[in-house]
Order: structure tokens, then sequence, then C-alpha cells
């Protein structure tokens, strides 16, 4: 490696890096080329005039600077990347910030935090060569902890991800549950591993709980936290849950104490999500979106509605649009449907993580965005949300796919959606980033 020559970033990229086998932390044998690389990056960030531009370099030079031992340095760099990265509204960028962020916070040890922002990186819709290495270095951080079974998980994910194609993860992997086996045959393999949810969520809230002909709330022991005195109970979303008194129709709304912070409303209401409800007054009254106050914040009076997820709702008037948390209408409602499928066959609700939503014209498909931008006209018999990409059915078993810009990537000649995601797979760039 040559820090004095050739741009920062590259010169990162580029680089292999070995682990120590006790620690796996990364080793430098050149500390000076990497400060020279720092201070290159410094330079190219006094030029950045974008959000992206700065998530990217600051978040690179947190990178660094931990790798110099300067954690104070690079915990400023890595939550101000983050920042900037969410900003952007990018999923892929801001996984990314996430998971530089995270490395540097587990090697200060404050792991409960990396836990969290390894978790919330690691979302389905990346690409599968990102998300192995977001679980290698989340297995590293339960390494750290002990939490050694935990740790193996992760690395068996990585491996199932993307332990075929790739023969360095591979021999990270290997050298990984090595440094495993050995501390297992000290210590042995530490505390149960936790799921998911639990480590998003460290402060679980109650859940609907029935004792005799009433519902109530109880802890995750199966203690009542909350006294059964409700006729029904819905799951608590956003820290707040609907409730219905025996004696009424309508329903109130409680917070994790249980104290009533909505007297009895609406005879119809959907769960909180993104801090919004949709509820109605019954029979053709039509959804509204209030808040957790009661306050109407969108009052269009819908047909049919869907969530609020990440700013924005599917609803029904004439026919299917979107609409923001401000009641605007960003995808006109002259739709027949909202059949968002992604690449692994899951079906979305709405809108992707990443903000991407298919739509029906009269058995056509084409993408919009949250914003309402059309992405892709239209005009494709079928069509499916790749991590990268959009594949794309001619109606005749053929597929292709187009780029993020709606642009023509693959010609649609191959006869299976595999064969497809095998070649974009192949023409991928820059889904293992530095981290």
């Amino acid at each position: 490696m040559s820090a004095a020559q050739g741009d920062p970033e590259q010169v990162l990229s580029s680089y292999r890096w070995r682990l120590d086998p006790a620690t796996l932390r990364e080793i430098v044998a050149e500390p000076d080329e990497f400060r020279t690389i720092r201070r290159r990056l410094t330079e190219k960030l006094g030029a950045a005039v974008d959000n992206k531009s700065r998530a990217r370099l600051l978040s690179l030079r947190a990178v660094v600077s931990r790798i110099l031992g300067e954690l104070d340095d690079a915990l400023a760099d890595g939550r101000l990347a983050l920042t900037y990265a969410e900003a952007t509204g990018e999923l892929r960028r801001t996984a990314v910030a996430q998971a530089r962020l995270a490395h540097v916070l587990r090697w200060r040890g404050e792991f409960v935090e990396a836990d969290r922002l390894f978790a919330e990186a690691n979302c389905t819709e990346l690409p599968e060569r990102l998300r192995a290495v977001l679980h290698e270095h989340a297995g590293r951080s339960c390494y750290d902890q002990g939490r050694l079974m935990e740790a193996c998980h992760h690395f068996e994910r990585a491996l199932d991800l993307r332990g075929t194609e790739d023969s360095e993860l591979q021999a990270r992997i290997r050298l990984s549950l090595d440094a495993v086996a050995e501390r297992v045959a000290e210590t042995g393999f530490g505390p149960y591993p936790r799921s998911r949810e639990e480590v998003l969520e460290h402060d679980r809230p109650p859940v609907p709980a029935r004792d005799g002909d009433l519902w109530g709330f109880s802890d995750p022991d199966g203690d009542m936290v909350i006294a059964a005195e409700y006729a029904q109970a819905q799951p608590f979303r956003d820290g707040l849950a609907w409730v219905r008194c025996p004696e009424t129709e309508r329903w109130s709304l409680v917070d994790r104490t249980g104290a009533t912070v909505l007297e009895p409303s609406y005879p119809v209401v959907r769960p909180f999500s993104d801090g919004l409800a949709w509820v109605s007054d019954g029979d053709d009254a039509g959804w509204v979106a209030i808040d957790a106050t009661g306050e109407v914040v969108v009052p269009h009076g819908f047909a049919d509605v869907r969530p609020f997820r990440r700013g924005v709702a599917v609803v029904r008037r004439d026919g299917w649009g979107a609409v923001d948390r401000n009641g605007r209408i960003v995808v006109p409602t002259r739709h027949h449907g909202f059949p968002t499928v992604l690449a692994d066959g899951r079906y979305v609700e709405g809108f992707t993580d990443e903000g991407l939503a298919v739509v029906d014209v009269a058995g056509r498909r084409g993408v919009v965005n949250r914003a309402g931008k059309v992405l892709v006209p239209p005009t494709h018999p079928a069509l499916v949300i790749h991590p990268v990409a959009f594949l794309v059915g001619d109606g005749t078993g053929r597929w292709g796919a187009l780029d993020r810009r709606g642009e023509p990537l693959i010609e649609p000649v191959h006869r299976d959606r595999e064969e497809v995601v095998a070649e974009i797979e192949r023409l991928l760039v820059d889904t293992s980033p530095v981290l």
C-alpha cells in the first residue's frame, strides 16, 4: 500500500487487512501510512459539498482513527457521519455508517449500542455481500463480550450468505472460529444467544395477557404488570397500546405504565406506526391518522390504508396511492395496487426500507419512491425489487434487470430470475465496503 499515491478511498478499499488471532482486531504494520490516509481524507472532506460525500468521508476517517487507536476522534467522526448518512435517506449509505460507528463502539467496549447498531444496519434489503460482512463484525462484537454461541451464530450466518463465493470471508471466519474454540475451552460458551429483537429493544414492552375473561399486560417473565380489566387489548407499538373496556365499544390508548393517554374515542383502530395510528368512526367514515395526543394529522378519510413506514403510508381512495405524515398525497391515488415483492420472495406492505414501491396500473408494473418520483414507468408485466437493481419479466418467462435509475442493465434473455441475480452479482462493485 502506498498512501502517498492514489486516492485515499481507493487505497483503503484495496488494503488487505490482517486480524489478530486472539482479539480479532485489525493489525496495521505501518501506522504512519494510515495517518497520511487520514490527512488526505481530511483534505477531501474540506471540498465535500453534499451529505453523501460528507457521510462517506467522515465514516472512513472514523475507520482510520479507530485503527490508529484514537477512539475519541473516531467516535466523533462516526456519529457525525451517521447524521449525514441519515439525512440522505439512503438505506445502504446509512447501514454502512451505522456499521462503522458500531465498530468504533465495539473497540471502546460500549457493546449495547454497538450491537444495536449492527442489528439495525443488517437489513434484509441490502446486498448479501454486505449483510455477510455485517454479521461477521457483529460476531466479533459478541466474541469480545464472551457471547461465544451468539458469535458463532453470526459467523455461520455470514457463511450461509456468502461462504461459497468469498474465499477471503471464509479465511477470516475460520480464524474467528478458531479463536472462539480456544476461548470456549477456557470459559465456556457464555450467555444464551439473544434474538435480534432483544438486541434492538433491551427494554421490551409488556404483552397482552388474559386473566379470566379480561385482558391486561404481562412482562417478559409472565408477571401481570397492567391489570386485566379490558375486553380487548392490542400489542404495544411506539410505546402505546389500544385497549377497550367492557362497557364501551370505543378504544382507549394507554402507555406502558397502564395510564390512559386517550379516553375512549374510536370504534375501529389500528396500531401506531411511525408515530401515527389509523382510526375510523366506522361505517363509511373512512380512515384518518392521529398522533399520540389524539390530534387528527391526516384528515382525508381514506377507504383503506396501510401502516406508516419511514414517513409514508399506502392509502386507497378511488385507487391506490401514498400519503406522507403531513397528509400530503405524494403518490396519486390512481394505481390498481402496490404489489411490492423483493427478490428473496418477501412481500412488503407498501414501501421498502429503502423507500421504493412497486405500483400496478392495469396489470403493468413500475416503481416509485417515497417522494413520488417515478423511477420505472408501469410498463412491465412483472417486476421485483433486488437490493441493487430491478428484476423485470417480459411476460413470456424471460427475465432481465434495470439499474436503480431504471436504465437497462441486463437484457431479458434469462429463463430464471436466479440467473439474473447471479449475473448481477458478477457485475456488482463496492458491496463489501471497508468497515
